[in-house]
């Protein structure tokens, strides 16, 4: 059920998307804590996990199976460990009562319910899928037909251009964390709108959905 959108309905108003780690709750910087549990550490020399993890007593490079098997014991290990960046939750609060939000989060879709309970223990009860699938066609299903805007929030550049292949109309909006390896992002494309926190991130939502309303009837 959390894995697909058929347990989603979408009113007759706008619709936010929004990507889950590293734009709601924090994922790398509880992920570094939590490696450093394991007696591991990240070292960011690239923007990719698999070869910046090295074991903390050699520096050897963890193995791709190994740092997998890594990033899904913190994901079931996840609600110890995930917290929502400084207003998240008040600013998906107010625009939820503008417009229908839905997080698409991208993990594995056996720790989904673990997703689940975590974001409604900080009251984020908005519907959810979880899903390792291209995040554009996923979008462009939610959306459908409608004379409506819609808007896409993510920290990661290929989603953003994903949605932007699939759903030409949608708002772009790219949040990356203020962390080290993010210096290492590709750039996006020009036609996705960078913000740097979730007040300035829910400015551009809210003038992009006056805009769209203005057009329509004009």
């Amino acid at each position: 059920m959390l894995t697909d959108i058929d347990h989603i309905t979408v009113k007759d108003r706008p619709l936010i998307v929004c990507d889950v780690d590293d734009v709601v709750l924090q994922f790398a910087t509880p992920f570094e804590a939590f490696l450093a549990t394991r007696g591991h550490r990240l070292l960011p020399r690239s923007f990719k996990l698999t070869g910046n993890i090295v074991s903390g007593t050699d520096d050897r490079v963890l193995e791709a199976p190994f740092v997998k098997a890594l990033i899904d014991d913190f994901f079931v290990e996840q609600e110890r460990w995930q917290t929502p960046f400084a207003d998240a939750v008040d600013s998906l609060h107010a625009l939820g009562a503008e417009a229908d939000l839905v997080f698409l989060t991208a993990m594995p879709p056996r720790h989904a319910e673990i997703r689940r309970r975590l974001l409604d223990q900080m009251a984020l009860t908005f519907p959810m899928i979880a899903t390792e699938a291209a995040k554009g066609p996923m979008v462009a299903k939610l959306h459908g037909e409608r004379p409506l805007p819609v808007a896409f929030v993510d920290d990661m550049v290929h989603n953003l251009h994903s949605v932007g292949d699939h759903v030409p109309s949608c708002l772009l909006v790219y949040l990356p964390p203020p962390l080290e390896i993010f210096q290492f992002a590709p750039d996006p494309h020009e036609t996705v709108r960078r913000v740097e926190n979730w007040p300035q991130a829910s400015k551009l939502i809210r003038s992009h959905f006056t805009a769209q309303d203005v057009a329509s009837h004009g």
